[in-house]
């Protein structure tokens, strides 16, 4: 099946073709002909999977036809997060480029001037956040008698940050004929209650188990002690041939914490949280796409509507309070068919939040073992000569220490092979729980280390023994 099979204009076409983009993905083929036919539609599907190209075309054909009227936006779209708001206004202009409709991004953290502007010029698409689209209607400086089609997105979100009353408060304002969407990766029963308050005969669309996981995603938990979360992290970031990576945390001051030491180690990294303003997290993450930086550092602000292309790579700090904030967070790598790795810190006190997230995904997340690790070798060559002259200065250097030259020179020629010498053991665990150190000389044990050979910072781990299985 190809987009033109799903009865869009040309135009909108042009526009997918030019985006890359050639065959739908499931939600996308299931719900655009229902939506171009005017149907309440309910969407489930896990994140990456185009949820939200599955609305965005198909409002483009339908506004395309009608006339906007000031302060009367003719369709709503109301979304959880800013971070999420402004990720759908980017997929209406890129998709939309060939038609002649205008948005406004209704969301905190900026100043209302150009936002009110916009409004009072008349609007096709309002794309807003409850807080801030109910700050304007109180204010008096939106109507929403005239909204056609209305789009609540990521709605599982929205009930966790406790937006519902202000929901059915705006669902209250707008006209009863209308057409009305909503999307979400799990549908928790309050959820479900909304849809059939608010919905007329709503089309039900799920691709896949409510609350599943990316097939595409290799998940993996790792129980460590809190004090070597960092240490197990750093070591991983290291070897697990790591290109992009998000990490998250359940606290701000964490994040900011963990950044800074990530940036002591040598990493190019940065971070967002709710304590940053717009301006400064809209920053951050154009840095991110971007490549100035390649690990980014989150609270759950980034954990939905984020859709970076090559983040290979999600480590969960912590182990998030809330099981569906999982499944969003690891979403954000393993997209658009591409493959990604997940990790998940289980510290001691974490055992009921991953029971509970076991219990959401319905199986248990495999225990990160031997067989599982990836050592980076693919920069060995070029550094290898730099190693064996510093491996051999250091065999110098051991007469002095009141060696016989004679086992000097045996050290030397043991050096490629350094896993199999019983003298060499105590220094490789020593310099592997030293990620500093490690990043600034690799040690010739690593790279002799084939894939898949367990080498990390074994005393950080709870159950080693369940590490060597």
């Amino acid at each position: 099946m190809t987009f033109a099979d799903l009865g869009l204009s040309p135009e909108l076409l042009k526009a997918v073709e030019d985006a890359g983009y050639t065959e739908p993905t499931p939600i996308q083929a299931q719900a655009i002909p229902p939506v171009l036919m005017m149907k309440d539609l309910i969407g489930i599907a896990q994140t990456g999977t185009g949820k939200t190209a599955s609305f965005v075309l198909p409002m483009i054909d339908i506004l395309n036809h009608g006339r906007r009227r000031a302060l009367m936006p003719r369709s709503l779209i109301l979304a959880p997060t800013r971070e999420l708001a402004a990720q759908v206004a980017e997929n209406f202009e890129k998709y939309g480029k060939n038609h002649d409709l205008t948005l406004a991004l209704l969301i905190g953290g900026v100043q209302m001037g150009d936002q009110l502007k916009a409004l009072d010029e008349g609007v096709d698409v309002l794309i807003a956040t409850p807080g801030r689209l109910m700050d304007l209607f109180e204010r008096g400086k939106i109507l929403l008698n005239g909204c056609e089609l209305l789009v609540i997105d990521e709605a599982d979100r929205m009930l966790d940050m406790g937006f519902i009353p202000d929901i059915e408060f705006i669902c209250s304002k707008l006209p009863e004929t209308r057409q009305t969407m909503l999307f979400s990766a799990t549908m928790p029963p309050p959820i479900e209650k909304l849809a059939k308050k608010f919905l007329n005969n709503p089309k039900r669309i799920e691709v896949s188990r409510a609350a599943t996981t990316n097939k595409d995603i290799t998940a993996f938990k790792i129980p460590v002690k809190s004090r070597q979360k960092r240490e197990t992290l750093t070591w991983l970031l290291r070897h697990d041939l790591v290109e992009t990576a998000i990490v998250f945390s359940n606290r701000k001051t964490t994040v900011r914490e963990l950044n800074k030491a990530l940036q002591r180690e040598g990493f190019a990294s940065s971070e967002i949280h709710g304590d940053m303003d717009q301006s400064s997290r809209i920053a951050e993450l154009n840095r991110f796409k971007a490549g100035e930086v390649n690990i980014l550092v989150a609270s759950d602000v980034a954990a939905r509507g984020l859709d970076i292309k090559g983040v290979s790579h999600v480590f969960n700090y912590d182990t998030p309070w809330h099981p569906d904030d999982y499944v969003h967070r690891i979403g954000r790598t393993g997209r658009a068919g591409a493959k990604g790795r997940a990790f998940t810190f289980v510290a001691e006190d974490d055992a009921e939040a991953i029971a509970n997230v076991e219990k959401l995904t319905g199986s248990a997340i495999p225990v990160f073992g031997k067989k599982d690790v990836r050592v980076e070798l693919a920069a060995a060559p070029e550094k290898q000569p730099d190693r064996e002259v510093e491996d051999k200065n250091e065999a110098d250097e051991r007469p002095k220490r009141g060696r016989g030259r004679k086992n000097s020179e045996e050290s030397v020629e043991a050096a490629p092979d350094k896993a199999e010498s019983p003298k060499r053991e105590p220094k490789a665990r020593s310099e592997a729980t030293k990620p500093a150190r490690a990043s600034r000389r690799r040690d010739a044990d690593e790279e002799s280390v084939p894939a898949g050979e367990w080498n990390g910072p074994q005393p950080g781990f709870l159950g080693v023994s369940a590490l060597g299985n």
